[in-house]
């Protein structure tokens, strides 16, 4: 199955080792799902994730970015369409249309309705890891 994680999600994995979204992150990283990204995605989890505030092993970001490089599918969506109030968002709603993949995120809200974005509960529930 593919997905795309929005930033928020590794955020929270990284963040709380116990929460939701590193039972998802953990589903990518023993290879039973796959993220899907593009350049752009890509850029933002290394922005992202190498912000001082987080406060990250520089060791840690490299190797999770090295995963998705390695064990995802890097793909060119097409441009939607769609607005957007923060444009950071487009990326990650592309590429899920683009791959038929579902869009993992804390923030729904942020995303058009469509059944392809759901929260990381939702999605482990449906995934059937639910707890």
């Amino acid at each position: 199955m593919q997905v795309v994680l929005d930033t928020n999600v590794l955020v929270s994995a990284l963040w709380s080792r116990q929460s939701e979204p590193a039972r998802v992150l953990a589903l990518v990283q023993n290879g039973k799902i796959t993220p899907c990204y593009d350049y752009r995605i890509l850029t933002e989890y290394r922005e992202v994730l190498s912000r001082a505030k987080f406060n990250f092993a520089a060791w840690e970001v490299q190797a999770l970015l090295a995963l998705f490089v390695q064990d995802g599918w890097s793909v060119v969506p097409k441009s939607l369409s769609v607005a957007f109030t923060d444009p950071d968002d487009r990326p990650f709603y592309e590429t899920a249309k683009y791959c038929q993949a579902k869009l993992i995120t804390g923030n729904k809200k942020h995303f058009p309705p469509d059944s392809l974005v759901v929260a990381p509960r939702k999605f482990l529930e449906s995934f059937g890891e639910g707890q």
